[in-house]
């Protein structure tokens, strides 16, 4: 985990978005990383999943999600959800966001608040 904030997603995800625009508005220095243009091999997923279990990343809600095979939607394991989040970036929960050893799904604004201890 870096010490410049890292945000991941998707640019043309709404929440991600406004995750980014906070971080704008309130001065905090970020790479932003799109799975989509920048690709997986640097996202650290597997640190992710041990931080913050399979079953938080993955987003069972999304239209990727429901076009799966239901052969690979069943009997999910740690290892198989890793793999189909890797195979599929839109999977993942979005935003992520990675910043001095804190690892943070989703966007709330008082949580990037008491985060970066901006208000």
């Amino acid at each position: 985990m870096s010490a410049q904030a890292v945000l991941y997603g998707i640019k043309n995800c709404d929440t991600v978005r406004k995750a980014r625009q906070w971080l704008e508005s309130h001065g905090v220095p970020y790479v932003f990383h799109d799975y989509r243009v920048d690709g997986m091999a640097a996202v650290p997923l597997e640190v992710w999943v041990e931080a913050l279990g399979w079953d938080v990343l993955l987003n069972r809600a999304s239209t990727t999600f429901r076009g799966l095979d239901a052969a690979e939607k069943t009997d999910l394991t740690p290892v198989r959800a890793l793999a189909l989040m890797k195979a599929n970036p839109t999977l993942i929960k979005r935003p992520v966001l990675d910043w001095a050893g804190h690892v943070q799904v989703g966007f709330k604004p008082e949580q990037y608040a008491g985060l970066f201890d901006k208000k």
